[in-house]
């Protein structure tokens, strides 16, 4: 049976400026194409896992915009379910605009807009669809107050919860924290939040330590190209990725996470065997252009193995 996803985040209308390196201080370049397509972190999540096989749900703010009704048609498209997808008639749709470099690594520059609306309040209607989730994904796109509030009510009703700490603050709030049940931050993000960089396997052994100081149970980091590294009470390990060229790195950790959500049993059991399925996801993601144009279907992930 398919797992029930809530995702509470992010929509962003992504303008994609394609160039051959990044401009100096002063200099002007020529760029050699441009493109949009929808994303955001919350959107692209919900997208992985939709399109990995989980029933997903979302919970975000558009503009009264032409932006607005691109990104909600997207996620229509995808069948995820958008009831709770509301207009702020005051700021306009979130934009992210992206400086991809001829070697798929890319800078991102984002508009928040109407994300940054995103209330209790939204969280108080949309709780008929998270009493009834199995995991409920969050990133750090919309407020944090909104996140914890439904983390908080989730955790009440027997739901898990999901934190990709995206974008990297200095500190997350402690009340956050104890309401998160797996945490999820790339390499960068940890240093960040714990101050330790990651260099080797001990030194993810001794961020492992310090997150579960922090009262997290659950960790996985995302290391790039190189893999994925987890840890609980019981066990930690690193799981390689899959070697592949990458084209553009945009929404890689976002695929690996929807696919992780839609693979995870509520027990955290199969982390392993969820990772690898969510690498193999990312892995496609990586190899082709765009945010959600590149996230693969489960059919695609699939015929990976």
């Amino acid at each position: 049976m398919a797992n029930k996803i809530v995702v509470l985040g992010s929509l962003n209308l992504d303008s994609i400026l394609h160039v051959t390196r990044l401009p100096l201080p002063g200099e002007t370049l020529e760029m050699n194409d441009k493109s949009s397509a929808p994303g955001g972190k919350g959107a692209n999540q919900a997208v992985a896992a939709s399109r990995a096989g989980a029933q997903t749900s979302f919970i975000g703010k558009i503009g009264a915009d032409d932006a607005g009704k691109v990104l909600l048609d997207s996620l229509i498209d995808d069948g995820i379910d958008t009831n709770n997808v509301t207009k702020d008639s005051l700021r306009g749709s979130g934009q992210a605009f992206i400086l991809l470099q001829e070697n798929g690594q890319n800078s991102i520059l984002v508009y928040s807009g109407s994300n940054q609306s995103l209330s209790r309040s939204d969280v108080d209607s949309a709780k008929g669809i998270i009493d009834n989730a199995d995991f409920l994904i969050s990133q750090f796109e919309t407020p944090i107050d909104t996140t914890t509030y439904a983390f908080e009510y989730a955790q009440s009703k027997g739901v898990k919860t999901i934190l990709n700490p995206a974008p990297a603050v200095p500190v997350i709030p402690a009340e956050l924290l104890q309401v998160t049940d797996l945490i999820c931050p790339n390499e960068t993000e940890t240093a960040t939040l714990t101050g330790i960089k990651i260099t080797d396997k001990t030194s993810m052994l001794m961020n492992g330590a310090h997150f579960a100081k922090m009262g997290v149970k659950n960790l996985i980091i995302t290391v790039g190209s190189r893999g994925a590294f987890y840890a609980n009470q019981e066990k930690s390990d690193f799981i390689d990725a899959f070697t592949v060229k990458a084209i553009d790195t945009t929404a890689a950790g976002d695929t690996f996470i929807g696919a992780l959500a839609s693979k995870l049993k509520k027990d955290f059991s199969n982390m392993e065997e969820a990772i690898v399925f969510a690498n193999h996801a990312a892995a496609i993601t990586v190899q082709r252009l765009g945010a959600q144009p590149s996230i693969p279907t489960l059919k695609e992930i699939l015929a990976e193995y």
